[in-house]
């Protein structure tokens, strides 16, 4: 007579961080997208961080080459994928020295034991052995198992080599958080079988590798609790669980269709932009066309020869590919073509970080060309933002007949949401500048909207537009090359008043919080979510601070000036040395309190809340 499992309580939480981290190769990435895409179907908010080692293949269990991905779920609206991670499953001992600082205390520790032999620990520098520090089972809820012998006893007859059988382990690890966390195995199953399904026995061996996950943990007493994190309560829609540089893509998109022009995307792939251009190559049946040039020179000017044939040119980038663009961006300037440039930002400077996060390229944006060439600059807040921002910077560009900016960074690019797929009738309309044959009695291609300050489009083959272009200074109205002293002045000064007309087409600043008070926290790009975080921590103390998010950043808002003016303070905190606190103490004189942060590492919400509270002491 058999005694019946005792059932396992089921906790339930608002909200959950979990962190995978391990070798480069252990699949740490499949392995978090996974429960994430699990926990979106579930319907769960989400925010995730995937933190990739700069090398390609770094040598196995260094430091440097742990991967790292980490995913917060909750039944709560939520912006940023945690501070402080409630489980660490730690795949080798390098896994472990580099993220233990970051589980709460009481959390979940999972320690795959099977990768702690002697190599494995010299390797990550350890000269004894951390789990025999008895402060783990003390301090946190301390799960040891040897993932390597269970999953090869959970393949063992599959025909697999030892080597082959332990790629499954980390769907053997993903399988115990799916019980931990009432999850159920069928999103992976089908992925698996989609995946897979013409290699059966690689199927097989990852199926009962993740089945044995569950069943181990099911009946382990090292698993004394289950937990069980709501769906959350979000607005009626239809959602996609979507990766800022696929909404990047897609923003992009749906805005040459608004406009009813071909996308014409030329880009060198670069890390973390190349999902930009892979994103958009499956957009061939809605008349996009992409080219991967030979470099980023050639890159923007395809982009810029696309443009002056009638379509709407764009080209992508990050850190030191910028640089390379900046000679041809000056060129757009000058030709007054619509153009959309996306910089996905890294650290830097050089090749830097190119794996890691920062926001120090807005200057360069800004500023970084030669002579006096103005460029509109949007910068998108989160990865379901980036397509708004997408949206519009091309509405900017096609409006204003002008290259303009659009900036993401590697935080967004790789971290995903839940997206609200808005209607079509939800979004704005882009109305083209385009001359015809019936204006080529009297055509001057440098006159002028009197709104926009916009030239008009007009497009080789039209009959009687036939006009000059290059990058020599134009003549006024006529466009002919002209080496006028004040005709030069004059023109200088129309690019640089057309870029600032732009701001007129801006909505009102928005504030968060009071409209005016002790603390104004403001910021751009992806540094939203974690201040959105820590000034809802501040109202929950009554601390007077309120939050604004510039995601046009240049020209600025014509009322920003004004709003911050409503507080006794105002702080910034960015990815960067305080690039856009500069840019606000030159243009409104105002003695804001920079932020910097220059880790490769977003902001949290915590460290940005004891930062408040600090200046409002």
């Amino acid at each position: 007579m058999t005694t019946a499992q005792p059932e396992v309580p089921v906790q339930e939480l608002d909200e959950v961080v979990i962190r995978f981290a391990g070798d480069s190769g252990d699949g740490m990435q499949l392995t978090g997208n996974q429960f994430t895409n699990t926990s979106a179907l579930f319907g769960n908010d989400l925010a995730t961080f995937p933190d990739y080692p700069a090398e390609i293949r770094a040598p196995v269990g260094t430091l440097f080459g742990v991967s790292g991905f980490q995913v917060r779920l909750s039944s709560n609206d939520i912006h940023t994928p945690g501070d402080k991670v409630d489980v660490l499953v730690a795949m080798n001992p390098a896994a472990l020295k580099t993220n233990l600082s970051d589980l709460k205390e009481g959390g979940m520790l999972l320690v795959n034991t099977g990768n702690f032999g002697k190599r494995d620990l010299e390797k990550a520098h350890y000269s004894d052995n951390p789990l025999d520090d008895p402060s783990l089972e003390q301090r946190f809820q301390y799960v040891p198992l040897d993932l390597n012998e269970a999953t090869l006893k959970a393949v063992e007859g599959s025909g697999l080599s030892n080597k082959e059988a332990l790629r499954c382990k980390n769907l053997l690890a993903l399988g115990l958080l799916y019980y931990t966390y009432s999850r159920s195995l069928d999103v992976t199953e089908k992925w698996l079988e989609g995946k897979f399904g013409k290699k059966p026995q690689i199927l097989d061996a990852n199926l009962r590798a993740l089945r044995a996950g569950a069943m181990i943990a099911e009946n382990s007493e090292l698993f004394h609790t289950r937990y069980s994190v709501p769906a959350a309560d979000l607005p009626k829609g239809t959602y996609r669980n979507i990766k800022g540089n696929e909404a990047l893509a897609m923003g992009l998109v749906a805005g040459t269709r608004k406009a009813d022009l071909r996308l014409f995307y030329g880009s060198y792939p670069i890390t973390p932009a190349s999902d930009v251009l892979h994103s958009l190559s499956r957009y061939k049946n809605y008349n996009v066309y992409t080219f991967q040039a030979e470099d980023e020179i050639a890159a923007v000017t395809s982009a810029i020869g696309a443009s002056y044939a009638g379509a709407l040119g764009m080209t992508g980038t990050s850190g030191p590919g910028l640089a390379l663009k900046a000679e041809a961006l000056g060129l757009a300037v000058m030709i007054e073509l619509p153009l959309v440039v996306v910089n996905v930002q890294r650290a830097g400077p050089s090749t830097g970080m190119p794996t890691k996060t920062e926001q120090a390229d807005l200057l360069q944006a800004v500023f970084g060309r030669n002579s006096e060439a103005p460029m509109p600059v949007v910068a998108a807040a989160s990865p379901g933002d980036c397509f708004h921002a997408a949206m519009e910077a091309v509405r900017i560009a096609v409006t204003h007949m002008t290259p303009v900016m659009l900036l993401s960074d590697g935080y967004l690019g790789n971290g995903a949401e839940p997206f609200r797929l808005p209607a079509v009738s939800e979004l704005p309309d882009i109305v083209c500048n385009k001359a015809t044959a019936a204006d080529a009695d009297g055509f001057l291609p440098y006159s002028r909207n009197p709104e926009t300050l916009a030239r008009p489009w007009a497009i080789p083959g039209t009959p009687g537009l036939m006009h000059r272009v290059g990058g020599l200074e134009k003549e006024d109205l006529t466009g002919n090359v002209s080496y006028d002293p004040e005709n030069h002045e004059r023109m200088t000064l129309l690019r640089e008043n057309k870029v600032l007309k732009v701001a007129e087409s801006y909505g009102p600043t928005e504030v968060f919080g009071e409209s005016s008070g002790k603390l104004l926290v403001l910021g751009w790009g992806s540094t939203y979510g974690a201040i959105r975080g820590a000034v809802q921590r501040a109202h929950s103390k009554g601390l007077s601070v309120s939050q604004v998010h510039v995601r046009n950043v240049w020209p600025l808002p014509q009322d920003l000036g004004e709003v911050m003016s409503r507080f006794d303070r105002v702080l910034v905190p960015e990815l960067n040395r305080g690039q856009l606190c500069r840019l606000l103490r030159s243009e409104y004189l105002i003695d804001a309190t920079s932020l910097p942060k220059v880790q490769g590492k977003p902001f949290g919400s915590e460290e940005l809340l004891a930062h408040i509270e600090e200046i409002l002491a």
